[in-house]
């Protein structure tokens, strides 16, 4: 690929979100395989929140944080020329 061409902003957005999401759904996964969500949140449990409750909230906290570390990824693997301009 030559300097002038670049990369399409819908490829780049997709290089971020996709591994954010599959990242995530494996850290879920991998987390609730080990714990339920009572005994992780058991007041909230008692409360009568539904498992779904909890499985979304999880995922949606662990897309946002592996978002923002592929996101920092992208940013600092940027040249420094770029950066400079």
């Amino acid at each position: 690929m030559s300097e002038n061409e670049e990369i399409p902003k819908i490829q780049r957005v997709v290089a971020v979100l996709w591994p954010s999401f599959l990242t995530s759904g494996a850290a879920m996964i991998l987390f609730y395989w080990i714990f339920s969500p009572g005994e992780v949140f058991p007041e909230l449990a008692a409360s009568g929140v539904s498992n779904m409750a909890f499985y979304s909230a999880t995922f949606l906290f662990l897309w946002l944080t592996t978002l923002t570390s592929c996101l920092l990824s992208c940013y600092f693997l940027r040249p420094c020329s770029r950066c400079n301009d």
